[in-house]
């Protein structure tokens, strides 16, 4: 580590990266207990067979949806030695169709046999709050990730999750609440367990919220400024209806509450930076203003 060397996550701070429009696209997600260490890749280096990982992986992005390894926090490491159920979730977070179904197998090779159209599984209505610790794909995931995941663990022990890379690693401490899918970043152990309580309210936490994963990134930034303006923090506070390309932008349709509002988005490019630990090589990124 060079002399002088900041962070990824705290020079995104320091530059106020903004956060609308920055989650990673996901409608469906297919999470998998993975417990142990993970290497970069958590499917491919970890206690799971690789090619079993690989076939895993294949199979759940053939589907349309998104893999994503949890695991327990704070456990002993006698209780990590020997996984013998493997527990998986299909999460939907398309709006008007958000669910959770859990279930396990005893092989981890049965992975490949669960039905992922959402036909099998037992419903939950608990909220799955997972918290980025990916360590060994960047190390602000850890750093900023751990106090976070061990903050909401003493208060929300069943809900809680530690999880691979969620994208955004210069908005560390990156988690998501799922049914819905909203990530959020820059989060902060003092700051998470009241955002469990906002989400169980049915409203979002806006200054944190970078987007939901089965929105466009510019729906995603639309409904950000739509908050802003309008002041609803009502997780179903808006319905995206349209969104249409123009000469400077886009303009979305929104309803909320029976009302139509129409935001317009432009897409600019911000200096090179370095948006992770690991890059060498500053280039810029995409960031979204609000079109008066």
């Amino acid at each position: 580590m060079t002399a002088g060397w900041i962070p990824c996550s705290d020079r995104s701070l320091e530059r106020d990266d903004p956060l609308a429009g920055t989650a990673g696209y996901g409608e469906r997600w297919f999470l998998v207990e993975i417990d142990g260490a993970w290497g970069e890749h958590a499917f491919f280096k970890s206690r799971l067979d690789p090619d079993l990982g690989r076939a895993l992986v294949r199979r759940i992005e053939s589907a349309r949806m998104r893999p994503l390894a949890i695991r327990r926090t704070g456990r002993r490491a006698d209780e990590r030695r020997e996984q013998k159920h493997w527990r998986w979730a299909i999460v939907d977070a398309r709006p008007g169709h958000e669910s959770v179904r859990w279930g396990s197998v005893d092989d981890p090779a049965e992975l490949l046999e669960v039905p992922l159209d959402g036909s099998t599984g037992t419903p939950s209505d608990e909220p799955i709050v997972c918290v980025c610790t990916h360590a060994r794909h960047d190390q602000c995931c850890a750093v900023k990730g751990r106090p976070v995941v061990t903050a909401l663990a003493r208060q929300y022990p069943e809900e809680t999750w530690e999880c691979s890379h969620l994208g955004g690693d210069r908005f560390a401490a990156t988690l998501i609440v799922f049914p819905e899918g909203l990530l959020y970043g820059r989060m902060t152990a003092a700051d998470a367990p009241a955002l469990i309580e906002s989400h169980a309210r049915g409203e979002v936490e806006p200054q944190w919220l970078r987007g939901r994963t089965s929105l466009t990134n510019v729906a995603q930034a639309a409904e950000s400024f739509a908050r802003e303006t309008t002041g609803d923090r009502r997780i179903g506070g808006f319905t995206v209806l349209d969104e249409k390309p123009t000469a400077d932008g886009w303009l979305v349709e929104l309803d909320h509450g029976g009302e139509k509002l129409v935001v317009g988005v432009a897409a600019t490019m911000s200096e090179p930076l370095l948006s992770t630990c690991a890059a060498v090589v500053a280039a810029p990124v995409r960031e979204f203003v609000r079109l008066s």
